[in-house]
């Protein structure tokens, strides 16, 4: 059931990134924001859902597969983020490559933080 629950995640994760990358990586050409807007969700989203699963004890493990590992696990992507850096740097873009690092670490830690401040004030 576990493997189920990945499974399940990832390939709605998987296609979230992938359609915010057809969507946006085509409306901005110079700058990747398709993944940059996936990893600040995806860090805002685990944040919320570590949240809820702190206190839903009552949930079965196979949930917070499902939405943490799979569904967040996919939707973010450290691998393009370090193609799309490499890349940059390799075309002499240090600016756009400092850049790009700092905004993809810092932004999805402090949306991280974010998501789970979310929960607090939703849940009262």
């Amino acid at each position: 059931m576990s493997v189920l629950a990945v499974s399940t995640g990832a390939v709605i994760g998987a296609n979230l990134r992938w359609f915010l990358g057809l969507w946006l990586n085509t409306s901005y050409h110079a700058v990747p924001v398709g993944t940059l807007v996936a990893n600040l969700a995806g860090g805002w989203l685990i944040g919320l859902l570590m949240g809820f699963f702190t206190h839903s004890s009552s949930l079965s493990p196979e949930w917070r597969l499902f939405a943490i590992t799979g569904l967040c696990g996919a939707l973010t992507t450290f691998s393009t983020f370090s193609l799309e850096m490499f890349a940059a740097l390799q075309e002499g873009k240090w600016q756009m490559a400092g850049l790009g690092i700092l905004a993809h670490v810092v932004g999805s830690i402090v949306m991280t933080g974010m998501g789970f401040y979310t929960f607090t004030l939703v849940r009262g």
